[in-house]
């Protein structure tokens, strides 16, 4: 009887540590089921589609920057290149225009053939968050594309894309304020307001910090003499824009703290340190 009750003690033991393999193997399967690799690579997902779409915009975006900076030896072996107005510096510059004209054109193709989608599942739901592997390919012929297009287009190009550095500015504003006023809003809930206290006085605090540094540091570089009245008045611009931001943020009816108007400081001070030393540079 022992004998017996042994072997049924064993054979349940069997069983239980089939079973456990079974569960975690089974757990494990769905994991990656669910996992970003494999959504990536087999299945469609609109949530996981916009963050797909942000990081092919930042290589495409790298990729413009290193063009830019460090790709004129490499566009001298290009002849359509060599008759660029400018010289050498201009190939840098002609670079950028021929990689954002394959970046507007795979973004383009993609909102053409995936406009007026309303349900998913479908054909074109499942091209827009899904065909990874498939629009990474695209994405590299039409950025090289534009570099065998004559020069007469990409002057063209160059002249009517100011106009969309500017619609895009405007649609990478109004992105921002959406984030940051989300941020905010999420930081100071009743659910997180405690908890994030600390975490949100000190980027608010490093934001200001930032922004009156990047502010003195405009004051001391593009505008070292009264002379420079151009400079000086955007400087002030973005000075009085983040006060005015900061009042309005700390009116009574809105009261929304101090991260907010931080946030949108450290945006405004770089764009404004953007333009001056673009301009600096072509005044030079």
């Amino acid at each position: 009887m022992a004998a017996i009750h042994d072997e049924q003690y064993k054979i349940k033991e069997d069983l239980e540590l089939q079973n456990n393999k079974r569960r975690k193997s089974t757990s494990y399967i769905e994991s990656m089921e669910h996992s970003f690799c494999s959504q990536f690579l087999n299945g469609s997902n609109p949530w996981m589609a916009r963050y797909v779409y942000g990081l092919i915009f930042l290589v495409m975006t790298l990729f413009a920057w290193g063009i830019r900076d460090y790709g004129r030896e490499l566009l001298k072996e290009i002849e359509r290149l060599k008759d660029c107005k400018g010289g050498e510096t201009c190939l840098g510059t002609e670079g950028v225009l021929r990689v954002s004209l394959g970046c507007f054109i795979f973004y383009f193709t993609m909102f053409l053939s995936t406009a007026g989608t309303t349900k998913l599942h479908e054909a074109r739901d499942s091209w827009h968050s899904g065909w990874w592997i498939t629009k990474i390919f695209m994405g590299i012929g039409l950025m090289v594309l534009p570099f065998f297009i004559p020069n007469k287009f990409i002057e063209v190009y160059g002249e009517v894309a100011h106009f969309g550095a500017g619609v895009f500015l405007l649609i990478q504003l109004i992105s921002i304020i959406s984030f940051i006023t989300w941020l905010n809003d999420c930081c100071r809930s009743e659910k997180y307001s405690e908890r994030c206290y600390i975490q949100v006085t000190l980027l608010s605090l490093a934001a200001y910090i930032v922004c009156i540094t990047g502010i003195i540091l405009m004051y001391i570089w593009y505008a070292p003499e009264l002379t420079c009245v151009r400079n000086i008045f955007f400087i002030t611009m973005t000075l009085v824009l983040l006060h005015l931001m900061t009042s309005v943020s700390l009116h009574t009816k809105i009261n929304a703290g101090f991260l907010t108007p931080g946030l949108m400081g450290l945006y405004i001070v770089y764009i404004c340190w953007c333009a001056l030393r673009r301009y600096q540079s072509h005044f030079s």
